[in-house]
């Protein structure tokens, strides 16, 4: 089974290099493809995942149309027939392309949380808090909260970390008006999300979202609701007071601490038996998700 790890096009204009996306310019658009690549801790690995970019793009195209009467998005085709200009590459790219608007990103990370887990849980234990928001006391890992949280992170450059801010801070960045626009939609989108997941037997503990402005209008961006992006549990599984099984990277991120790396670069060599589960773990959050 092909992994790709990165891609070069040169008649095409290279743009950017994410932690798993190569980008270019198609025009006036932006085509995103999504590699194969594994990152965790904002590490990115020497080994991919199989599948993993295709994984990624059907489940951000399934959730952008179930989700585009709440918030418009920037997705105009997955398809590379679509554009003549990428038929040559059709074989690398097929199922693992976004052809989207080209627009302004919003440079906060806004992240929702329905359960308490990973860093929203470490936090917690410490000081009852994440992100500045009091929560109730006696809460165990993987509690579901009392109502959906907005937790937001700075956007930090590849390699680099990003950092637990306020919404009075996302205030201050960017104006309150926006500001609350960001956290209603995010907070809608994500309910909206974890009501269709549960009725397939999925929970979506917390996820991430990107926006951009087109034209004044706030819009989604980048990818939504995926196993990279997203913690999925299996409903049939869950059990609060401790870690949750998983369908996402989360699997990779829990051998990682197990062997007490220490989240520094170099990333360390992942036994096969490690990237065979993630990728299943992947290609099974894709049947449940879009069954």
């Amino acid at each position: 089974m092909t992994v790709i790890l990165g891609t070069a096009y040169s008649d095409l204009k290279f743009i950017k290099k994410g932690k798993v996306r190569d980008i270019y310019e198609l025009d006036d658009k932006l085509l995103i493809v999504a590699t194969d690549r594994l990152s965790a801790f904002d590490v990115v690995f020497n080994q991919g995942i199989p599948e993993k970019g295709k994984v990624l793009t059907q489940i951000s195209k399934y959730w952008f149309e179930q989700t585009a009467d709440i918030i418009p998005n920037h997705l105009l085709s997955t398809e590379v027939a679509d554009y003549p200009a990428l038929n040559k590459y059709a074989g690398e790219l097929k199922n693992r392309i976004m052809i989207v608007k080209n627009v302004k990103p919003v440079m906060v990370e806004c992240i929702v949380r329905g359960y308490l887990s990973g860093s929203g849980w470490t936090e917690y234990q410490k000081s009852g808090t994440i992100c500045g928001i009091k929560l109730p006391g006696g809460l165990v890992e993987s509690d579901k909260l009392p109502e959906p949280i907005f937790t937001p992170t700075s956007k930090a450059e590849v390699g680099e970390h990003d950092e637990n801010i306020t919404f009075e801070d996302v205030i201050k960045m960017i104006g309150e008006k926006l500001a609350r626009e960001l956290r209603d939609k995010a907070i809608a989108v994500y309910k909206k999300a974890s009501s269709i997941a549960e009725k397939k037997g999925l929970i979506i503990a917390d996820t991430k979202f990107e926006f951009g402005m087109e034209n004044g209008t706030l819009i989604l961006i980048d990818e939504i609701l995926t196993p990279d992006s997203s913690r999925f549990w299996p409903k049939d599984r869950y059990k609060p007071g401790r870690g949750q099984p998983s369908f996402d990277k989360q699997f990779v991120r829990d051998y990682l601490i197990e062997k007490k790396w220490d989240k520094r670069p170099p990333a360390p060599d992942l036994p096969e038996e490690i990237i065979r589960k993630t990728s299943e773990k992947y290609l099974e959050a894709l049947r449940i998700i879009t069954a």
